[in-house]
């Protein structure tokens, strides 16, 4: 049982080979006249897109000419433009061959004069309808998804979480460094995002996965009655970090855009997205600790050690790809 519980843990831990792998697709559609429209269709270069998903636009839309197209390190990025000859109003927007993406993707419609609409693709629903009136809280779901699965899916901060809650263990200590980490990152995902401050990707990114070694050496090392610094003030190290992880939120954020008409909404939405998936990965955490210590309670610390070991190694992976690379 011992054996089966730490191989599940550690097999569980060892699918986040890359961290951030799942970065959404997006499709932006701006009208620049009466008939014009402007498309710009950002393909990552990963989560399982191929060369045949391309945009769909609204009947009575057409292409004009070939698309320009530009490769970057995390997509292919193609402008073109689009000539509609009636209201695109009720029309289908989607990208082909979406089934089976393991991506989102996120649809920006920006008329002439009138409200910004957030869309979202899934391979479930690779087609959406523009709306004539959008509902009013339209950019706040879509941006509230999109900040759950960025951390859920952005596994260099799922293990920054689990790992603090691996460290400390106890609820009250667990409720204060969580508070802390959320209170910091969400200062600097607001002012990076609004402008104030900023730091550049590469060197934020590192960081992280040094945070990620740090708390994974701290619970290898973690001795009873000699409480180590992120035992004694964990909220300290969590705030601390937690600035940093701001910083990659707000990259995430750059990434994906934000309805220039609904900056407030989307911001708050996508940040209360990040909570939700924030207090989602501590439950389960704490829910797996449990589980394993009911099992088999004197296994309980070789679990968290071997799982410990997992974490810190992905980390250490991380952190020599983002200085090397």
């Amino acid at each position: 049982m011992i054996r089966w519980v730490s191989t599940l843990l550690i097999a569980l831990i060892a699918t986040a080979a890359h961290a951030d792998q799942l970065r959404p697709g997006y499709l932006e559609f701006t009208q620049q006249s009466a008939t014009q429209w402007r498309m710009v269709w950002k393909a990552p270069l990963i989560g399982g897109l191929t060369p045949a998903s391309q945009p769909i636009v609204p009947a009575g839309c057409i292409p004009l000419g070939a698309p320009q197209r530009q490769m970057t390190a995390f997509a292919m990025i193609s402008t073109g433009k689009v000539q509609c000859n009636r209201p695109v109003d009720g029309g289908r927007i989607g990208i082909s061959r979406l089934e089976a993406a393991q991506t989102d993707i996120l649809v920006r419609v920006a008329p002439l004069g009138r409200p910004v609409q957030a869309l979202r693709l899934t391979a479930a629903e690779p087609i959406a309808v523009i709306a004539a009136t959008p509902d009013r809280w339209q950019v706040a779901k879509t941006y509230f998804i999109i900040g759950i699965e960025h951390i859920v899916f952005g596994y260099d901060h799922l293990l920054f979480v689990v790992a603090l809650v691996l460290l400390l263990q106890r609820t009250r200590a667990i409720v204060w460094a969580v508070t802390a980490f959320t209170v910091a990152h969400s200062i600097t995902l607001v002012g990076t995002t609004l402008g104030f401050v900023g730091l550049p990707s590469r060197p934020v990114e590192a960081i992280i996965a040094l945070s990620i070694v740090f708390l994974a050496v701290e619970i290898v090392n973690k001795t009873p009655g000699h409480p180590r610094l992120s035992e004694r003030m964990p909220w300290v190290v969590a705030f601390a970090f937690g600035l940093l992880h701001g910083f990659g939120f707000a990259g995430a954020l750059a990434e994906i855009g934000l309805p220039e008409t609904d900056v407030p909404a989307a911001l708050l939405a996508f940040n209360l997205g990040v909570e939700a998936g924030q207090l989602a990965i501590v439950a389960t955490t704490i829910a797996t600790i449990a589980a394993t210590r009911k099992l088999s309670a004197p296994a309980l610390p070789q679990v968290i050690r071997a799982t410990s070991y997992a974490i810190g190694s992905i980390a250490s992976a991380w952190l020599i790809e983002r200085l090397v690379v």
